[in-house]
């Protein structure tokens, strides 16, 4: 059996802000109601957005949450 302690989230953010006339981690954080910091932390997978805030981000980039996020198993 997997423990779920071996599996974590990731994002695309980056390459998603790249793509989409390379917008800023400011522009991003203002349409969804957040801070940059906050926005930073989630792309560098410091921290996990809560539900809302992750739908948000897939809204901006009209794309369905589990082409923003991803939750796999961690290489151990």
């Amino acid at each position: 059996m997997i423990s779920m302690s071996e599996y974590a989230i990731s994002n695309s953010i980056r390459t998603l802000r790249f793509l989409y006339n390379e917008m800023t981690q400011k522009q991003l954080a203002d349409a969804i109601g957040v801070t940059r910091q906050t926005v930073m932390a989630i792309e560098a997978n410091k921290y996990s957005p809560s539900l809302e805030v992750a739908f948000k981000i897939a809204a901006v980039f009209k794309l369905p949450l589990e082409e923003v996020f991803q939750y796999r198993a961690t290489n151990t």
